[in-house]
């Protein structure tokens, strides 16, 4: 089995940036200390998606961090990436699996314990579970109460990260639910110090883990 640490799970976001800020934000946030990177781009063209993806990866890669692509197989395999993660309406995860193989990490997204249940049994090696609070980085938000999320930590043997609108000021909720990291992206992306605060978010979970 594959080897991966989602303590800390970083999910970029683009979006106002220039390409070289949002590069020099990706490697402060790995040097604060993030474990696993999601590149996640909605808008950009294949081309421009692939590119940006391979500057990421030589990044990533000197820190010995895995990237993990959003939603784009066909991204993933182009820069041979070390995973994706798949929403609720993605391509299956089974049939991710069987394209990508066994080596490679795929995560899925998990609302409730049934999605957590197929998910698992369909061969996903982690969950994102929420919004745990609302966030500004999707149109669409359906929150997820933390019952809900203790729940399906105790219903699959693989990692469950907590996501949405978290950061180091509002992760106490999160408090002994068995999670095993915390996905962050405004908390990094909008900070003024990346690797600083990456390494609050890390220390603080870490502490009510």
């Amino acid at each position: 089995m594959k080897k991966f640490d989602t303590t800390l799970y970083f999910i970029t976001d683009s979006t106002g940036f220039s390409e070289e800020k949002f590069l020099y934000i990706v490697e402060q946030a790995l040097k604060g200390g993030v474990t696993l990177l999601q590149l996640r781009e909605k808008n950009k063209t294949t081309r421009e998606y692939i590119s940006l993806a391979e500057k990421v990866h030589n990044i990533t890669q000197r820190y010995n961090v895995p990237l993990i692509i959003d939603d784009r197989i066909d991204v993933a395999m182009a820069i041979d990436a070390e995973g994706v993660h798949l929403g609720q309406s993605d391509m299956p995860v089974n049939i991710a699996r069987r394209i990508l193989g066994k080596e490679k990490i795929i995560g899925a997204t998990a609302k409730t314990v049934p999605q957590a249940l197929e998910a698992y049994k369909n061969g996903a090696d982690n969950l994102g579970v929420g919004a745990i609070y609302p966030t500004t980085t999707k149109v669409k938000t359906v929150l997820t109460s933390v019952d809900t999320l203790k729940d399906i930590v105790k219903s699959v043997p693989i990692p469950v990260n907590a996501i949405g609108g978290l950061n180091k000021e509002n992760m106490d909720v999160l408090e002994n639910s068995g999670i095993s990291g915390v996905c962050v992206v405004s908390a990094i992306m909008k900070a003024d110090n990346p690797c600083k605060a990456a390494e609050e978010i890390k220390e603080k979970f870490l502490r009510i883990k």
